[in-house]
């Protein structure tokens, strides 16, 4: 039997722009990213995402979620994340923050 559950999302990326200012925000990014990140190959893989899943609250996601994780935001296709492609996935993943009317004055 599969279940359909629909999981409620809270958007705080917009309120943590507007806090912190642009260049806060992608520093946090820059935070997350060390924090789920191999040490030894400065990027998220599949292992590293697997190990610090519990971090995230998501301690039961299977293999294929993670696989999926990954996927959705490897823009150059070597099955792992850079910095760049986590920063750019994190604000794909805000509708709010994409909304956003550019007065933050974010540059990339």
């Amino acid at each position: 039997m599969e279940l359909d559950i629909a999981v409620d999302f809270e958007d705080f990326f917009p309120s943590m722009m507007l806090r912190l200012g642009a260049e806060g925000f992608i520093g946090e990014l820059c935070n997350g990213f060390r924090l789920l990140m191999d040490g030894d190959k400065g990027l998220i893989t599949f292992e590293s995402l697997r190990r610090n899943s519990v971090l995230l609250g998501l301690h039961d996601m299977g293999d294929d979620e993670i696989v999926c994780m990954l996927s959705e935001g490897d823009l150059d296709g070597d099955g792992a994340l850079n910095q760049v492609e986590f920063c750019i996935l994190m604000f794909r993943l805000s509708p709010e923050l994409m909304m956003m009317d550019g007065s933050i004055g974010l540059k990339m």
